[in-house]
């Protein structure tokens, strides 16, 4: 089951990739802003997941799942 311990930057516009940092990520399959999918991330290791902000995603917490589970953010990624 994957923890979401964080992300960098906290905020900025669509297109904008943020690292997320964790444990857990492998075989991440899906990365939400909110409730808006990121069509572009990456699994760097287990820790580490790049992904870009989506269009249509507005502020929120940030969601990673993988076949094992899902864990949000405890932060909100702000959208500006």
């Amino acid at each position: 089951m994957p923890t979401v311990g964080g992300f960098t930057p906290t905020s900025g516009p669509v297109g904008t990739v943020v690292t997320i940092t964790g444990t857990g990520f492998t075989g991440v399959t899906t990365v939400r802003f909110g409730s808006t999918a990121a069509a572009a991330f990456t699994a760097i290791s287990d820790t580490q997941i790049t992904a870009t902000v989506p269009a249509g995603a507005s502020t929120g917490k940030i969601t990673v799942v993988t076949p094992g589970g899902s864990d949000t953010s405890m932060g909100k990624f702000t959208v500006r």
